[in-house]
């Protein structure tokens, strides 16, 4: 899936940077050489002791202002709890057209802003 979600994004118009793991994302979102201006995430993750949930959390400590769009088959119940602020939950299975919008949305949302200029 993480190939379609690649492919989708970047056929929107969007730099992609994948990571098979939450904590390889949290290290690339740590770093000096970061351009990140969202991330799209699973909420549950190739290794358990990294949720999205976590990755979403680290990358808005990191930039206020960062986009989120969580993705998920069963947690989207969870979100009002556990989900950062100004973010979209998309329950599986969804339209990768959506998941496109959304990432979409949350930019125009944030440029629209005039808290975030």
């Amino acid at each position: 899936m993480l190939l379609e979600f690649e492919e989708a994004l970047t056929s929107g118009g969007f730099n992609v940077v994948c990571f098979s793991s939450g904590a390889k994302a949290i290290t690339y979102l740590a770093s000096k050489g970061c351009l990140a201006e969202g991330v799209v995430t699973d909420i549950r993750l190739s290794d358990p002791a990294t949720s999205g949930w976590e990755v979403a959390r680290i990358a808005r400590e990191i930039a206020a202002e960062m986009v989120v769009v969580y993705i998920s088959g069963d947690s989207g119940v969870d979100w009002a709890i556990n989900g950062v602020p100004n973010s979209i939950m998309l329950e599986k299975p969804f339209a990768m057209a959506e998941m496109t919008t959304a990432v979409a949305q949350l930019l125009n949302d944030r440029s629209a802003d005039p808290a975030s200029a």
